[in-house]
């Protein structure tokens, strides 16, 4: 999952069904600073996600003492999701999307999310690109799920914060010769304030992370 304005990439989740990696998804966004609800969320028409949603963030109802105590967890009433849902002819290819709101208002969820899940294709294009253990039909597999998701988060790392992405770079006004540099570039991490300057490799390596502290 990233975020739109940063294109930083939040969280990640694996398993053998889109709903057990939305599961893991949700999972660390609520013990990352949404405890309560999930975020804004836009995805493809792929199934999976509403389900890990209300996994992972639904309550139970309170019994009202008529008819049948509830068991089953129910979305909240201040959700947003939207689901982008391709549209393609009978050779498979995309002639249209369909805009299909799954939880929220339509108008508010379509002025917070938008209307396109173009960050999100391309940054599957850089996964691919950058982690061959994900490219489709290709022998660079993994053989071991331990070291597939080894790999993604190492690819994650410097996605974050080595790699600079064009459409984050910042025209630099003021500038005292002809010749000199007119862009900063940014990476998602520089544009999350997360840190001030790209990443090295080497400080990568060189970086020791504290362990995550439970404090509920």
């Amino acid at each position: 999952m990233i975020d739109v304005e940063t294109r930083l990439r939040v969280a990640r989740g694996m398993g053998k069904t889109e709903t057990q990696a939305s599961v893991d998804v949700f999972e660390t966004l609520k013990a990352r600073g949404h405890p309560d609800r999930p975020p804004p969320t836009l995805s493809d028409g792929w199934g999976g996600i509403r389900e890990a949603m209300v996994e992972v963030y639904g309550q139970v109802p309170p019994y009202r003492g008529i008819g049948r105590r509830p068991t089953k967890k129910r979305p909240g009433c201040d959700w947003q999701y939207a689901q982008m849902v391709k549209q393609r002819d009978e050779q498979g290819r995309v002639i249209g999307t369909e805009f299909k709101v799954i939880y929220g208002d339509p108008e508010e969820v379509l002025a917070v999310l938008g209307a396109s899940t173009a960050y999100v294709e391309r940054t599957h294009l850089t996964m691919r690109h950058m982690n061959r253990r994900l490219v489709r039909r290709g022998l660079c597999f993994s053989k071991e799920f331990r070291l597939h998701k080894a790999a993604a988060a190492w690819e994650d790392v410097v996605y974050n914060l080595v790699r600079p992405l064009k459409s984050l770079r910042q025209e630099i006004k003021e500038q005292a010769a002809r010749f000199e540099q007119r862009w900063r570039h940014r990476s998602p991490a520089m544009a999350a304030g997360l840190t001030d300057e790209l990443w090295t490799i080497e400080q990568v390596l060189r970086t020791v992370p504290l362990p995550a502290v439970n404090n509920t």
